[in-house]
């Protein structure tokens, strides 16, 4: 097992793709109502239905069209949202108000900055289904956790290929030195049907579309916060972090209210494209 918290500030710049910075400048300009532009919700709306081709087929600037026929808007009209309401109540706009860092930080993140935590929670149960409704667990596919270090069976969902990209996350991670995969397993779990912590929307582990690393190696607000301040803490190494980034999946670890432990998989945040 990997002791001490991982050194915080790092002399490498981190990687983007051409991709990934289009969307970063869309998401800050969405980030001020009043600077927003129709050019930066169709950039942002862009990288929604590149990330997920299998669901997605198009959109107009204002609305999403699924593969099924479907139609979502892409924003409730509400610019001015404090940040409970974004936690609460995000339109499909919202969730790319805050751009999330791809690579490794330079400093803590800066009060409520949470990328990824704003989540419309129709669009995901219309992705993923209901968990509610046992919808979720038809979707489910069994996956080998370090089959060559920890070898149990977990189960992500299938859909958009997130069980494939977990196995390749898994071969990845179990090539690396005993010292560090140490922090992947045994792992806190994966399915899970409920909402998170602080507000009443679903969690990603709820779709099946998340996973949450060795809680021995991992560090969560809600355990340190006092007196209305969050003091950073984080003792996932990195290398598991780049790993997971690479195929697809954001980290908890990078948000004001962290959790270190977790991982799901927003293609469309790392400006990512699906298949």
């Amino acid at each position: 097992m990997q002791h001490g918290r991982q050194p915080f500030i790092r002399p490498r710049v981190a990687a983007m793709t051409a991709l990934h910075l289009v969307l970063a400048a869309a998401a800050a300009a969405l980030a001020f109502p009043q600077a927003t532009r129709a050019d930066s919700a169709s950039a942002v709306l862009d990288a929604l239905v590149a990330a997920y081709p299998d669901a997605l087929v198009s959109h107009d600037g204002t609305s999403i069209r699924w593969r099924d026929g479907t139609v979502m808007a892409a924003s409730d009209g509400m610019p001015h949202k404090t940040f409970e309401q974004l936690l609460n109540h995000a339109s499909i706009l919202d969730q790319f108000r805050l751009p999330y860092p791809r690579g490794e930080l330079t400093r803590p993140p800066a009060v409520n900055d949470d990328p990824g935590r704003f989540r419309n929670q129709a669009f995901f149960i219309k992705m993923y289904g209901d968990c509610r409704a046992g919808e979720v667990r038809r979707h489910l596919a069994a996956v080998q956790w370090l089959p060559h270090t920890w070898g149990h069976t977990i189960y992500i969902t299938r859909i958009n290929g997130v069980d494939r990209r977990l196995r390749a996350v898994s071969a990845e991670i179990d090539a690396l030195p005993e010292h560090i995969k140490r922090a992947a397993y045994p792992i806190g779990g994966t399915l899970s049907c409920r909402t998170v912590a602080d507000t009443r929307q679903l969690s990603m582990h709820s779709y099946g579309a998340a996973i949450d690393l060795n809680t021995a190696v991992s560090d969560y607000w809600l355990w340190r916060r006092s007196n209305g301040h969050i003091p950073y803490r984080n003792r996932m190494p990195q290398q598991i972090v780049d790993i997971f980034e690479r195929h697809g999946f954001i980290w908890g670890g990078k948000w004001y209210h962290y959790d270190t432990m977790h991982f799901e998989y927003r293609p469309e945040l790392l400006g990512m494209r699906g298949r």
